[in-house]
């Protein structure tokens, strides 16, 4: 497993291509929010202190999921690069378990996504000081060095899903096209999730990274909010973090922490094991 894992991880930081591939999204975002979303959004709030340090902590705690997920898709193409080229077929004859082999995708792919997650939130702290805000707290930075860990998990293992169904590496240039536009929704980064229809606010919560965003914004903008509404009435606090995907709310039920990480460490083994069984039977 671990021989495996080390050999993907080569070959992914050789192609440099890859790498800047795994983070074009993180820089069309803040492209994006530079020139457009950033002075739009905090406009809106510009009655508050501190309103571009919140709105730079959101976009930049959104960023930090969607990393988890666009640099594990660019993790993974070098399995469909391997079934393209029937590379893995030399894997299935040596004595390994499958599931070891599985395995040794999956642990290259969470390393990828951790160390591409890590280098995102370095990214966005400096573009947060140079617009004025702050340094995370100490605690809350090993909050996200914790949450990215889980993120990268979750992510890994539903992307890994998805990838067991590729062996060409056109069809998943494709799909990695789609999921890279739409992670952007998905997370409330181009449009808020309090903005959106009851329908697709209630699709987006069952999707994992949805959930990451929430637990990674409710510790990256812990700061920023105290400052912000610090005097404000208490429901201020509360419609904005529904509205901009903060907090989830189902019925009259607000999802806490706990129901966040429940969700993602239940990704994590459910989707691996689908995986392990989809591969299994394909190779029958």
């Amino acid at each position: 497993m671990f021989n495996t894992a080390y050999r993907n991880i080569k070959l992914f930081f050789r192609d440099k291509s890859s790498v800047f591939f795994s983070l074009l999204s993180v820089f069309i975002i803040i492209g994006l929010y530079t020139l457009f979303l950033g002075d739009m959004l905090a406009s809106n709030m510009q009655q508050y202190t501190g309103a571009r340090f919140l709105m730079d902590s959101w976009i930049m705690a959104g960023l930090v999921a969607v990393t988890s997920v666009t640099a594990t898709m660019g993790a993974f193409g070098i399995m469909v690069e391997d079934k393209s080229k029937k590379i893995y077929k030399d894997f299935y004859v040596s004595p390994v378990k499958r599931y070891n082999i599985a395995g040794g995708y999956l642990l290259s792919a969470l390393f990828i996504s951790v160390v591409m997650s890590i280098i995102t939130v370095i990214l966005t702290e400096l573009y947060v000081l140079s617009n004025g805000g702050e340094w995370m707290p100490l605690g809350a930075a090993l909050k996200v060095l914790g949450l990215i860990l889980l993120s990268a998990l979750s992510s890994s293992s539903f992307v890994f899903f998805i990838v067991s169904f590729f062996r060409s590496t056109n069809a998943y240039g494709v799909a990695s096209t789609i999921l890279g536009t739409l992670i952007g929704f998905l997370t409330g980064i181009y449009i808020p999730i309090g903005n959106l229809p009851a329908a697709v606010q209630t699709v987006i919560k069952f999707f994992p990274v949805s959930h990451s965003a929430a637990l990674l914004r409710q510790v990256m903008m812990e700061a920023p909010m105290s400052a912000t509404f610090a005097g404000a009435p208490a429901q201020f606090a509360t419609e904005f973090k529904e509205m901009m995907g903060v907090t989830f709310t189902y019925g009259n039920s607000t999802a806490d922490a706990g129901l966040h990480i429940v969700v993602l460490a239940l990704t994590t083994v459910v989707f691996f094991a689908l995986t392990v069984v989809n591969l299994s039977r394909k190779e029958k």
